[in-house]
């Protein structure tokens, strides 16, 4: 056992990264050999989203791939784990019969004992309770040293008609408090410069276990510990309230660059969602942050073609967006899926035409990233550095505006040699395929 070589795959979403994390720090305490890539292992642990369509065949393609490698002797078992296994669990053996164990989303601590037992020939099918209250595990960091992820929370309570979370992840689970800090603090000793804070939703963090919103507490705890920056990730409109934004506007940690996802601004459609507030909330809100906080930078997710939209629907989202100028925006077309509400709806929207309306929206949406582009010509920014780019021949790097996978970089040159984790003031001066370029200034680091 203790000679095994184990590889991860981890797909999806970040909070699928920490299990991914977790189950590797599990298998290199138990003496297992940690290989970054698949060739050569004896265990290959793929850990899958089942969120959309695209995430689906991500993963199988992922699985099939190493089938590949398996019937060629590069590879010796394949485990698969995560949503789509959650998702699949009664589907996945008897269709890819190249898959020699699965686990679901509950049973993450039970990843050594699964690779043992595939060792010895077993067919694992581990599938732990969803709702059970979240272990506290160790994690190997494979972000770059300067980010990392903290997950505050598991699960989901806002039942989306179109969301299959709840029936994947659970109910919400907030972590307590002091795993949370301890977690914080570890990471913030490593020398990690950016803490993302996660969760499928973080805004409703400690009210199932402490029976209140504890967010704007947990921000400034972490804002006194060594992080240079604070970024915050999906913050649900309808929890925000006067303590969270102020916590947001003191704390100069805290990047003003919120992700809210709102799916949608009709009333009709956002009833259809079950989401809660209706397009006067949403527009009420949005020019409060704005007002309150200079220069933000707004994230969110869009639906085109739920049941129900028609055109005019269709065309009161694009007047939105036009007029609320929300930054940075992922368009995804509405797919059905099995064990939701909006599955069962009437008044289907082609999936043609449902596509059809996602790639307007990104052309609505890519209009006002040009403007947004414009506006920062000349502007100097902080730069967080991540290397060199030898296809630019300059270095790349994101400020508070770019989060780390979902959002572009900036492309920058400078006079001097900069380490990737450094801080560096950048004058904007360009775009490079609606990305923008610039020139580090000649001063000091900031660290």
């Amino acid at each position: 056992m203790s000679q095994a070589k184990v590889s991860f795959i981890s797909l999806g979403c970040a909070k699928n990264l920490v299990n991914t994390e977790q189950m590797m720090a599990l298998c290199r305490d138990a003496g297992l050999t940690l290989l970054s890539e698949p060739e050569g292992a004896d265990v290959v642990v793929v850990n899958t989203c089942g969120f959309i369509d695209s995430a689906k065949e991500e993963a199988i393609d992922n699985i099939l791939a190493m089938g590949e490698l398996k019937k060629r002797g590069k590879i010796r078992k394949i485990l698969v784990t995560g949503c789509l296994s959650q998702r699949y669990k009664d589907e996945i053996l008897d269709s890819m019969p190249e898959v020699d164990g699965i686990m679901g989303t509950g049973s993450y601590g039970e990843i050594v004992d699964a690779v043992d037992e595939v060792l010895a020939d077993g067919k694992p099918h581990r599938f732990g309770s969803i709702h059970a209250p979240i272990e506290e595990l160790d994690r190997v960091i494979t972000t770059p040293p300067y980010t990392a992820y903290l997950r505050i929370a598991e699960g989901c309570d806002n039942h989306c008609a179109f969301c299959v979370i709840p029936s994947l992840r659970g109910k919400y689970r907030s972590r307590t408090w002091e795993s949370v800090l301890a977690e914080a603090k570890k990471l913030a000793d490593m020398g990690v410069q950016e803490i993302i804070v996660i969760a499928q939703d973080i805004t409703r963090y400690g009210t199932d276990n402490y029976g209140k919103r504890r967010l704007p507490e947990l921000i400034h705890e972490l804002c006194k510990l060594n992080f240079h920056w604070v970024r915050l990730h999906y913050l649900y409109p309808d929890e925000f309230d006067e303590e969270l934004i102020d916590a947001i506007t003191t704390e100069p940690k805290v990047l003003k660059y919120l992700d809210i996802p709102i799916q949608h601004c009709n009333d009709k459609i956002l009833a259809a969602m079950n989401r809660r507030g209706d397009k006067a909330y949403l527009t009420a809100l949005l020019q409060k942050l704005r007002a309150r906080i200079p220069g933000l930078v707004l994230r969110t997710s869009i639906i085109t073609g739920l049941p129900g939209e028609g055109e005019a629907e269709f065309e009161e989202l694009c007047d939105f967006l036009r007029e609320v100028k929300i930054e940075r925006a992922g368009v995804f077309p509405y797919s059905p899926e099995d064990g939701t509400a909006a599955a069962k709806m009437e008044n289907r929207v082609d999936a043609d035409e449902a596509r059809r309306r996602a790639e307007l929206l990104v052309d609505v949406q890519s209009r006002v990233m040009d403007a947004y582009n414009e506006r920062m010509q000349g502007e100097v920014v902080e730069v967080l550095c991540e290397g060199f780019d030898s296809a630019s021949m300059g270095y790349i790097g994101r400020s508070y505006a770019e989060s780390v996978d979902i959002d572009g970089k900036i492309y920058f040159s400078s006079e001097r040699d900069l380490d990737a984790g450094k801080f560096v003031n950048v004058r904007i001066t360009g775009t490079m395929d609606g990305e923008l370029t610039g020139e580090a200034l000649q001063e000091a680091d900031r660290i």
